[in-house]
């Protein structure tokens, strides 16, 4: 008689497979001429800005446009399929192109005054500036049973 452990996830792991399947099918990179993409984009911040990146590998400067309205930054453009010469015989076209349009809400803590961006080499730089009433700050603390003792606001808590 043939015994088998019993695995209680052996079917949820069937399914896990089938969806990583799934989506590694439809965003391998490998989309069809025509089809919609979206340009690659890092956020990051330091202390006195937010800065958003870009790829817009191959596209103009009139490609594309910035817009702010409603503490949300709208990046959106066209990136369009140039045929070189009607004797073109394209076998495979793996590059998507289309239209895009990718929208960011912003903190509170940024500000599109002095905002900055920069387009070079297919790479658009956004550098926004924080606001001075949020940026951290050291906070001296006194008392009686203490010697003063600065908190320095711009270390996390716990490190």
């Amino acid at each position: 008689m043939f015994i088998a452990k019993y695995d209680p996830f052996r079917g949820m792991r069937g399914l896990q497979r089938e969806m990583n399947r799934m989506f590694s099918d439809r965003f391998d990179g490998e989309e069809a001429f025509g089809t919609a993409w979206n340009p690659k984009i890092d956020i990051y911040e330091n202390a006195d800005s937010m800065v958003l990146e870009a790829e817009l590998p191959g596209m103009k400067r009139e490609d594309f446009e910035l817009s702010f309205e409603n503490n949300v930054l709208t990046l959106k453009g066209e990136r369009r399929f140039e045929k070189k010469t009607d004797e073109d015989n394209y076998h495979r076209v793996e590059r998507a192109y289309g239209e895009f349009s990718r929208s960011f809400t912003l903190p509170h803590t940024v500000t599109v005054e002095n905002a900055k961006a920069e387009f070079d080499n297919g790479m658009l730089t956004v550098t926004l500036k924080k606001r001075e009433e949020t940026k951290a700050r050291k906070i001296e603390i006194t008392g009686t049973d203490t010697t003063p003792t600065t908190i320095d606001a711009t270390k996390s808590a716990g490190a």
